[in-house]
């Protein structure tokens, strides 16, 4: 995995993460749920970059 991609992956983490807690204190269940998905979606990339350079060892 490139340190792009895990620059990548993190920054999309966080922002979900960011996202989740504006949601929860503004009781938007909307952007609650956009950030739990952000998040879910960057920890995929991640174990598919995994997954690549286990393959590529």
């Amino acid at each position: 995995m490139s340190a792009s991609d895990k620059i990548e992956n993190a920054a999309e983490d966080f922002a979900g993460k960011a996202k989740e807690a504006v949601g929860k204190a503004t009781d938007n269940e909307k952007l609650e749920a956009e950030g739990h998905a952000d998040q879910t979606k960057a920890s995929l990339k991640q174990a598919g970059e995994n997954v690549k350079d286990a393959v590529s060892e």
